[in-house]
């Protein structure tokens, strides 16, 4: 089996990294990509670079260059939902693009023709998550991710995206990571540590907290293979 594990930072695989210690480095589509061996389960793991755009590149690269049957995103995403604070995590049960508008041909919000608004997650390994969380005495929160080319920091967005889609986090790189393995018939597992609002005090918040919620996020990850392998 191989397991692909993404962020979308070098800050939230670089914890990855350390604890699968040595690996290979490869150049591939303007991109590094690292291959391990742990616990008899090969890894590639990669940070894509922020937004949709990369993200669905690297996941499809993995996929489909390396050959991964399982992926594994960690990283950090803004709250939506008030039951939300710095250092909570979030699994994504589905995910929507709350940047897709073609409204003015009748459509909803986040739907494409021949698409649909939210791609659901991999239910088996939300249950993972949630042994995972049991073992490490966390909260694991389920809910709906929204994704956007866009940093959100401005409360009118937010309360949007929030009413739209029913959303309780948001961040950049989710819902196409999920696009791509639900059209390649990939299992995922979308794991997000707030480490912001969404409102006004995103920059501080965001600079503030992203390594620690990066850091909980990947060993958060390194036990959901564990799980996998066992």
């Amino acid at each position: 089996m191989k397991i692909a594990i993404m962020g979308a930072m070098p800050e939230e695989i670089a914890p990855i990294l350390e604890k699968v210690g040595e690996y290979k480095t490869t150049k591939y589509a303007k991109n590094t990509y690292y291959e391990a061996t742990y616990k008899g389960v090969e890894l590639v793991i990669a940070y894509s670079k922020i937004g949709k755009v990369f993200s669905a590149l690297t996941a499809t690269v993995m996929i489909e260059h390396f050959g991964a049957e399982k992926l594994l995103f960690s990283g950090v995403a803004g709250a939506i939902s008030d039951e939300l604070k710095i250092g909570h995590l979030i699994v994504a049960t589905k995910l929507s693009q709350h940047d897709l508008d073609i409204t003015i041909f009748g459509h909803a919000h986040g739907f494409v023709p021949e698409g649909s608004v939210y791609i659901d997650a991999d239910r088996q390994m939300i249950e993972l998550g949630k042994e995972v969380a049991s073992d490490m005495g966390k909260t694991l929160k389920e809910g709906i991710i929204a994704t956007g080319d866009q940093f959100v920091a401005n409360e009118d967005r937010k309360n949007w995206i929030n009413e739209t889609f029913s959303a309780d986090a948001l961040e950049m790189e989710g819902a196409s990571v999920a696009v791509v393995c639900d059209a390649l018939n990939v299992p995922f597992f979308i794991l997000r540590a707030i480490s912001d609002s969404a409102d006004m005090d995103a920059n501080f918040s965001f600079d503030e907290f992203l390594d620690s919620s990066a850091k909980e996020s990947a060993e958060f990850i390194i036990k959901m293979v564990d799980k996998i392998v066992d």
